[in-house]
């Protein structure tokens, strides 16, 4: 998949330079990861990129899965029915078709630079199954945490087609889809409570520079996908190769993050506010207590996950 082009949104925000956000500061990598590979479902091959090892350091954030591939035997046999309880999944198609089918009745497509949000909450069984039987298949599922208050909450999803994620053009070339959180006076397409997650999917071109704002408070991190990106600015920058993560530092004193291409690139910006609660993680499930897990094993197996879940 090539770099964006600012044709491939024609509906993107142009900013013009006077109002393109200023970082005074740039936070730096303090972590350099390179994901694990494995496989998930029936068999599915990806990079599991954010593991459980980096939960608490990247609270609100749980996980992050890369898929990417031209082989169908690496994706043919998808995710068949499984279940979640207390976290939301965020999953993003750069290429590819998968269907979405979920135990209160709920059905989407996911396509082409489309999303889907979906909170298991109290509990959701669903399936993401590949509509295509060749060709490419790339893209992203993220695991976003829930605080104790609402892991119980109903569940719900929500599908987001490709020309309903705004994006912002600069002058300089550089394009990001705002998936959720704000970028440049743009809102994105989801604004979720109390963890305020920035989810920002970026195109940028060799030489060229994107700045982004940041909550001090915020965990974030950048995952290249193409190309090569310099985080931070002067002695303290740190060059990411593709397939990179860059936990960003969480220096009080930087208010965002700048970004430098060395070659066409494009990458994910994602950060959160951490809800600093306790993390007890079992497979799909998660948690705060083993209580809570043993409780939540009991209601999978009775059936108590079947509870209607409306489309957002």
């Amino acid at each position: 998949m090539e770099t964006t082009r600012l044709a491939d949104h024609p509906t993107a925000t142009a900013v013009p330079a006077s109002a393109e956000e200023t970082v005074r500061r740039s936070r730096t990598v303090d972590r350099v990861v390179r994901g694990i590979a494995t496989s998930d479902g029936a068999g599915v091959k990806l990079t599991r990129v954010l593991t459980q090892n980096l939960q608490r350091r990247l609270d609100p954030f749980l996980m992050l899965d890369a898929f990417g591939t031209d082989s169908k035997d690496d994706y043919i046999g998808g995710f068949p029915d499984h279940p979640h309880r207390g976290f939301e999944t965020i999953t993003y198609m750069l290429a590819g078709r998968m269907r979405h089918r979920d135990s209160a009745g709920n059905e989407g497509l996911l396509e082409n630079g489309g999303a889907q949000w979906m909170v298991a909450g109290s509990g959701v069984i669903h399936s993401e199954m590949p509509e295509q039987e060749d060709g490419s298949m790339e893209g992203f599922q993220l695991w976003l945490n829930l605080p104790a208050s609402d892991k119980m909450t109903t569940p719900w999803y929500r599908d987001i087609p490709s020309d309903a994620i705004p994006a912002v053009a600069l002058p300089n070339g550089a394009v990001a889809r705002v998936l959720a959180g704000r970028s440049h006076g743009v809102e994105g397409a989801m604004t979720r409570p109390v963890t305020e997650p920035l989810y920002l999917d970026i195109a940028l071109p060799a030489g060229q520079t994107f700045s982004q704002a940041l909550p001090a408070g915020h965990n974030a991190f950048v995952y290249v996908y193409r190309g090569e990106v310099t985080v931070g600015e002067g002695s303290d920058a740190i060059v990411l190769e593709p397939q990179r993560m860059g936990v960003l530092d969480n220096d009080a004193q930087a208010d965002g993050v700048t970004l430098t291409a060395s070659a066409d690139a494009r990458l994910l910006l994602i950060a959160g506010k951490p809800l600093g609660e306790p993390i007890v993680q079992y497979g799909p499930f998660v948690m705060n207590t083993q209580e809570q897990i043993y409780q939540t094993l009991a209601d999978f197996r009775e059936g108590r996950f079947n509870a209607a879940a409306p489309a957002a």
